[in-house]
This record gives structure tokens, C-alpha cells and sequence, in this order.
């Protein structure tokens, strides 16, 4: 029982002295310490913070700098010959949006391409509308509709694009527009309301050659191109 007492009067004193050390170090004011946390404060300041930043966090296309690398144009000039016009209109949209590529604009216009030639063959202006500018739409839907209103069907199949070539390219103000010179196998007849074909051949493949504009407006975060003009090329 003695060695008990000891040891409670031993820990009583330990306590009572390590309470007044930390007393001493943690009741002092050095100026250095931080404020209690308010929600309300803090709150207000991550909406000054936030006034204060801009409301575009998306990084825009910026022109290429002077002095800028060369190596800016290096898929432009293993795309087309250096010192051409062809190359300069591409240089020019590059400068404009320095995420364009001429390879990949290619390969996505021919999927347009093919998706425009067989949406108007059957009637789809939903898809059309995603794909063509308002000018270019209202023609194809009025063609489609005097289809429609003589119950003609066209009858195709899509072979595939043989050469898919940029012709042309130049900025207009803010639009990028790029000509594409396309030749494609198409299977084609049109049929009237009897089913009689009165154009084309439901069972011979046919060379196409087409001149195709698509156009973006470079300021814009949409990154898709829309056709803009077609011709049949001879």
C-alpha cells in the first residue's frame, strides 16, 4: 500500500508540472499564429478569388509568335511543298489555330465526306444538318424534298474514297476554308415511284470526282468543320 501512495503522489506531481510547461509554451501570443477557421471568411475569399480569375479556363488559339520555331510548321511542310500557296494558306490556319493538323483534317473530311454523300441519298437531314453549312443544308433538304414529292428513292452504296486532296486553303476573317478535291466509287440509281430506274446503275461501280469547301471559324471552341461548297468536278 505505501509503494501505492508513492507511485499516485509521484504521477500527481508529473501531471501537475507538465501542466504548467505547456501552459508556458501554449498560452503565449508570439503574433505568428493563425486565426481560427470561419467558414463565412473563407468562403467570401474563394469568391474574390475566383472574381479575380478569369471566366475562360479554356485555352484558346493563339497566333504564332515572331521569332516562334519553325518546327511550328513542320506538318504543314511535310504536307505540302514549301514556298507554295498551298502551304502558305495552311501556315496561315496553323498561325490561327495551332492545333490544326493537316493529316488528321483529312482523314476526318473523308468520313464527312462519305456520311454527306449517304445521308442524301437517304433523306437523313438530321445528320446533314450537323455536317453542312445553312447555305449548303437549305439546297440539299429542297433537293431531297422534290425527291420526296416525285417518290424517288435513290438506291446506293459507298465503295470508297480513292484520293482525298487539299486543293486550297486561306483564311477569311476568322473562318478557316479548306478545298478538297475528293475521288470516290459509288454504286448509284435513282428509281422513280414504280421502282423503274431513271438514273445511274443499281449494279455498276462509278468514279466521282468532287471539289469540296469545309470551313470553321477558329474562334470558336467547336472543333468540327462544316462543308460550306460543292462542285462536280468534270
Amino acid at each position: 500500500m505505501g509503494f501505492f501512495d508513492f507511485g499516485t503522489i509521484f504521477f500527481l506531481i508529473a501531471a501537475v508540472v507538465i501542466f504548467f510547461q505547456l501552459r508556458n509554451v501554449l498560452g503565449r501570443r508570439t503574433g505568428n499564429e493563425r486565426p481560427p477557421f470561419d467558414p463565412y471568411s473563407a468562403s467570401r475569399t474563394r469568391e474574390a478569388d475566383a472574381a479575380q480569375k478569369p471566366e475562360n479556363v479554356v485555352s484558346l488559339p493563339r497566333k504564332r509568335a515572331p521569332g516562334e520555331s519553325a518546327e511550328t510548321y513542320a506538318d504543314i511542310d511535310a504536307f505540302a511543298k514549301p514556298d507554295t500557296d498551298l502551304n502558305r494558306g495552311l501556315r496561315t490556319i496553323k498561325d490561327n489555330d495551332p492545333s490544326f493538323d493537316p493529316k488528321t483534317f483529312v482523314d476526318g473530311a473523308k468520313m464527312a465526306y462519305e456520311m454527306i454523300v449517304m445521308a442524301y441519298a437517304d433523306g437523313d437531314r438530321k445528320t446533314l444538318k450537323n455536317l453542312l453549312s445553312r447555305e449548303v443544308y437549305d439546297g440539299f433538304v429542297a433537293a431531297i424534298g422534290e425527291r420526296e414529292a416525285k417518290s424517288e428513292k435513290i438506291q446506293s452504296s459507298f465503295v470508297g474514297i480513292d484520293k482525298a486532296d487539299i486543293v486550297a486553303a486561306e483564311m477569311k476573317g476568322s473562318e478557316a476554308h479548306i478545298t478538297l478535291r475528293v475521288v470516290s466509287e459509288l454504286i448509284s440509281a435513282t428509281r422513280d415511284k414504280a421502282g423503274a430506274v431513271i438514273d445511274g446503275d443499281p449494279e455498276t461501280v462509278a468514279e466521282v470526282k468532287d471539289v469540296w469547301t469545309f470551313a470553321r471559324d477558329t474562334r470558336s471552341r467547336d472543333p468540327n468543320w462544316k462543308l460550306v461548297a460543292t462542285e462536280e468536278e468534270d
